[in-house]
């Protein structure tokens, strides 16, 4: 799995650690996470952001924020499980403060079938009866007779926590250029490529993904936790936010064209009725949508040309695995080490 490119091409790493400039272009949750271990690391870090602070080009403003790796073995491959437990690791040493509550997966009646296939395909979770899951989300007494508990899971919400990673950045010695956006044969050292579709001047084959959600707002149910109500078609999730906030999401259809059409409306709000009807009442502050960034496989890419370098692909599992591919990226530099399953030389 790991190799060393000092072996495998005649070379040594990119750059002795500290010696040149590190320039990483996209301030999203892959770039940060890239600036932020390479920064702590010592190195001379400028990250590059095309907006401004409020981040709202991004894809991660409208991410939902999951970091559940065991629920995503479902349908993802090996290395998104892989990835995204180590990145719980990091999540949970760089910022402390995440909530990892766990994460719930429901059925109604109808979906039954679906739910046992759903544990079948998936580990790290127990199986809840009624007055189980009435215990962890009082809430959800009665609405449900039994639930999968995946206890190590966790989540973030991303219009909170890039803050947060940006001030990391800054506190270890980074730099944050907003409002600028550098084409990578621009910038001097190494550079490193996160700008999600904007890269597809020089990776074409990169295609977005619409994911869809909605924010509303009520105080009439409490929830610690995301709720994942299983769904024919796509992951249908509750997400809590602070404030009485919680998130609707995510659809994922083929199709780069913004905003939420009617069908995906009457989905995310029907889920979240179906989770309690309480939500009927609740108020809608937002509907979004973004375009995350996948190849065909639906896999993570780091591309490796010389001090060039690429990290793209993370489709619908930005926040999941981003911390990883930054410590994927920074070992490849200072060491030359090489996954074989996520990296390549071109």
């Amino acid at each position: 799995m790991y190799q060393s490119s000092k072996a495998q091409r005649g070379q040594s790493p990119v750059a002795p650690q500290g010696e040149s400039p590190v320039s990483i272009i996209g301030a999203g949750i892959a770039g940060a996470w890239q600036a932020l271990l390479f920064a702590q690391a010592g190195h001379d870090v400028t990250l590059h952001e095309r907006s401004d602070e409020a981040m709202m080009l991004s894809t991660s403003h409208w991410a939902g924020g999951m970091l559940a790796p065991y629920c995503e073995s479902e349908v993802a491959e090996p290395i998104i499980s892989r990835l995204g437990l180590k990145s719980l690791d990091l999540w949970r040493r760089e910022l402390p403060d995440t909530p990892f509550n766990g994460s719930l997966v429901v059925a109604l009646p109808r979906e039954r079938n679906d739910f046992e296939r759903f544990a079948k395909l998936t580990t790290g979770h127990q199986r809840l009866d009624a007055r189980g899951l009435a215990e962890l989300e009082p809430s959800l007494q009665g609405r449900f007779r039994e639930a999968l508990f995946f206890a190590d899971e966790g989540h973030v919400e991303p219009r909170r926590v890039l803050p947060k990673l940006h001030e990391r950045i800054i506190a270890a010695g980074g730099t944050i250029k907003f409002n600028s956006e550098p084409k990578p044969a621009e910038l001097d050292g190494i550079v490193i490529d996160c700008r999600g579709l904007s890269a597809r001047d020089t990776q074409p084959e990169l295609r977005g993904v619409k994911g869809e959600l909605i924010l509303i707002e009520t105080n009439e149910v409490q929830l610690a936790r995301p709720v994942r109500l299983i769904h024919p078609r796509w992951p249908l999730y509750v997400i809590p936010r602070e404030d009485n906030l919680f998130m609707l999401g995510a659809t994922s259809i083929e199709a780069e064209d913004t905003g939420v059409s009617v069908r995906s409306a009457l989905e995310l709000l029907g889920a979240a009725y179906a989770v309690h009807p309480a939500f009927a009442e609740a108020r809608i502050l937002e509907f979004g949508s973004g375009l995350r960034p996948a190849f065909p496989d639906n896999l993570p890419r780091i591309a490796i040309d010389k001090q060039h370098i690429a990290v793209n692909g993370l489709y619908r599992h930005g926040f999941l695995i981003a911390p990883a591919l930054a410590e994927l990226t920074l070992n490849f530099v200072e060491r030359g080490q090489i996954d074989n399953e996520v990296m390549r030389c071109v």
